[in-house]
């Protein structure tokens, strides 16, 4: 049983049969890390729902005493992630003239630096595997060593000449049931991350409207993605990839990279447009106040008021 577990966790056998439905996962996760009792909310999920998934669960053993069972724990092991790799090389131009002086994700907001909002919450997931691609002022991620000594810090040559693509080129290779993060995301709800992911994922938040990046969706999987748009989900830059999408991410993203035009794409383009038929994505929902998205040093003055002048 763990050698065809552990065959399933690096690739070796995809992943094509879930022994659990996603609500099933969801549930099961929660009740993993000691939150079983506050899953319903956190998941949204009705009353009649959660308890027939809870039933569910318990009649196939892996829930017992309102605890997880140690059949619970091996059926989610398939699912567990192994790293976390956070973007960030770039400028972050959008919010000059700050980023004259620190990085756009080590910038301090309400007390706490951008990045460290989901820092901590990787780490309070349980996932010790950390990296960061750094680029632009990159030795000033020094600083983060001292209270995370266990990052460890990748350089991205490529961060002045082209976008953020680029830094996916880097580490296409480690995507393998990792999180891949972009730095400049402030995090209020760190119960998002978790030590577990069931599939291949992009977060996005539902919404009437947004002029930003976002997906059309269906039967919650990404089937568009655009630049504004009506009843779609606002995305936002926190994915999960599975070993056997990783593997396909790993020779796309160097197709991709190294065409003509490819250096100034953004790296998400290429799973949802320039290789979309290689994939298919889910959707993992967020709500509002869950996270929050600075594009600008205007937003980041309605957030923080230290940054008023006048």
């Amino acid at each position: 049983m763990y050698i065809l577990l552990n065959k399933i966790y690096r690739g070796i056998i995809p992943m094509a049969e879930h022994k659990i439905t996603l609500d099933e996962f969801n549930v099961l996760a929660e009740y993993e890390r000691n939150l079983g009792d506050t899953a319903k909310d956190f998941l949204r999920m009705s009353d009649s729902d959660y308890a027939a998934v809870t039933a569910s669960l318990i009649n196939k053993g892996y829930l017992a005493d309102n605890t997880i069972t140690d059949a619970g724990r091996i059926v989610l092991e398939p699912y567990k992630v192994s790293r976390a790799i956070f973007m960030a090389a770039g400028m972050g131009s959008r919010m000059v003239p700050l980023t004259y002086v620190v990085p756009k994700p080590l910038v301090v907001v309400r007390e706490k630096r951008i990045i460290e909002t989901i820092l901590d919450a990787v780490i309070e997931a349980g996932i010790e595997e950390i990296y960061l691609i750094r680029g632009y002022m990159g030795e000033a991620f020094n600083m983060l060593k001292e209270k995370y000594p266990m990052i460890r810090l990748i350089d991205n040559p490529y961060y002045n000449s082209a976008n953020n693509i680029s830094s996916a080129y880097v580490i296409r290779d480690m995507m393998a049931q990792a999180y891949v993060i972009e730095s400049d995301l402030v995090l209020y709800n760190p119960r998002i991350i978790r030590k577990y992911e069931y599939s291949t994922n992009y977060l996005g938040r539902k919404t009437d409207y947004t002029d930003d990046w976002c997906f059309k969706v269906n039967e919650g999987f990404v089937k568009e993605l655009l630049v504004g748009g009506n009843d779609v989900y606002h995305m936002y830059g926190i994915s999960f990839w599975n070993a056997e999408d990783a593997a396909k991410m790993s020779v796309d993203i160097a197709t991709v990279f190294e065409a003509e035009d490819g250096k100034q794409k953004y790296w998400d383009e290429v799973s949802m447009r320039d290789c979309k038929s290689h994939y298919n994505i889910m959707v993992k929902p967020v709500y509002e106040g869950d996270i929050v998205e600075i594009d600008s040093f205007k937003e980041l003055q309605e957030i923080d008021s230290r940054y008023c002048i006048g």
